[in-house]
């Protein structure tokens, strides 16, 4: 029976079809009249802020991705013309609802993303909750709504018919995600990649960690080369993301010298034929690093929809950060 991640993943075609289709040019006004962006997020979330702030910065933004905890903590260090872009799907996460509290507070204005149904007068809706922990739709959505506001203020590519063709891409990764050759690891798994495709490498590792319960972590390949790599030996797997868009060629030395180590050693490269712009190809890759964490799941027998269990789902610890507390 499919699990419901299985049937999430295989929504997010159709989500991104239903971003292409949103009006934001009212809040893509608000960015673009900014002095500065701060795109702000926790987990999955502060990974869609890492890549929203790219995206933000090709239409001639400042903008910068700062982790929730951070600017809930230390927003009184604002300047004047900042605007808050908070990304969280529930828009219960503490540290986000803190970091939008603070801002509103200090007079910042903000805009959301977050799911649909929220009560937050600013938000762009994007998906219904997601029906696994290990959250995917919500992601990739909220992705293709950064795309669409950079390109309403002046990005070259995220336009609604670029989304459209990313929906393309995803539904082919879907139906072929090419992940058969990935070995299960005996122990843990390193993912990595150059520049964005380095967060999505620590995305898809958060993937496989929650829905697998198998020991990963994403890199950039700098980081991977520097002291990384050290504890990593034939009982783990590497899996390197698009080694050709690395202009100095270290993911792919990376890769080598892993094999040559006796690591397992797999690569996925984006898709053949129209290529989609480095920021955008990041949401098809990140549909087969989460297709991968559902097949890890089901050999391991394991249950990806249930994440967070026992001692660490104490409802305590996730309501730290929460304004009033």
């Amino acid at each position: 029976m499919p699990t419901a991640l299985h049937r999430m993943i295989n929504q997010q075609a159709a989500a991104l079809e239903h971003v292409a289709g949103l009006d934001l040019a009212e809040r893509a006004a608000v960015l673009a009249a900014a002095r500065r962006v701060v795109v702000t997020g926790t987990g999955t979330s502060q990974h869609a802020a890492e890549l929203g702030a790219a995206m933000l910065e090709r239409a001639g933004l400042d903008a910068r991705w700062v982790p929730a905890v951070q600017w809930s903590r230390w927003s009184a260090g604002h300047r004047p013309g900042d605007v808050l872009l908070v990304i969280t799907h529930t828009a219960e996460t503490a540290f986000a609802v803190r970091a939008r509290a603070a801002a509103q507070e200090a007079g910042v204005p903000v805009v959301s993303v977050t799911g649909t149904g929220r009560s937050w007068p600013e938000a762009i809706g994007t998906v219904a909750p997601e029906e696994s922990e290990t959250y995917t739709v919500s992601y990739t959505s909220a992705l293709g709504v950064l795309a669409r506001l950079a390109h309403l203020a002046g990005a070259p590519e995220g336009s609604a018919d670029d989304l459209r063709r990313t929906a393309e891409q995803v539904r082919a990764v879907c139906a072929e995600p090419g992940i058969d050759h990935v070995a299960v690891p005996a122990r843990s798994l390193a993912v990595i990649g150059c520049g964005p495709w380095g967060v999505t490498a620590r995305e898809g590792a958060l993937k496989i960690r929650e829905g697998a319960r198998i020991l990963a972590e994403g890199f950039d390949s700098d980081r991977f080369l520097h002291g990384s790599a050290v504890p990593y030996t034939a009982a783990d797997g590497l899996v390197v993301l698009e080694p050709a868009a690395d202009p100095d060629g270290l993911t792919a030395a990376l890769a080598d010298a892993a094999r040559r180590e006796g690591i397992a050693t797999a690569t996925l490269e984006a898709p053949a034929g129209d290529p989609l712009p480095p920021l955008l190809a990041q949401i098809p890759m990140t549909v087969r690093l989460q297709l991968l964490a559902d097949r890890y799941a089901a050999l391991r027998g394991q249950d990806p929809d249930e994440a967070i269990v026992g001692a660490w789902a104490d409802s305590a610890l996730w309501r730290m950060g929460t304004p009033g507390r």
